[in-house]
């Protein structure tokens, strides 16, 4: 593609877990195929849903309406 100057992109697959998505990303991949169970793992995590525990207590602590 460099010898003629044709416009790519980097398009990462068979990825299997959130640590290929981050890894695709930091290696400059422009796109991924993603399964929808990773997408999840990358939104569902344990310290995710702790902090938005402690941030829902807070609020209601400060009297803020969420």
């Amino acid at each position: 593609y460099d010898n003629y100057d044709f416009d790519t992109q980097i398009l990462a697959a068979s990825i299997r877990t959130p640590l290929h998505v981050r890894d695709s990303a930091l290696y400059g991949a422009d796109v991924a195929t993603v399964p929808p169970a990773v997408l999840w793992g990358l939104l569902n995590h344990p310290l995710t849903a702790k902090g938005l525990d402690q941030f829902v207590e807070d609020a209601k602590a400060a009297d803020i309406k969420i």
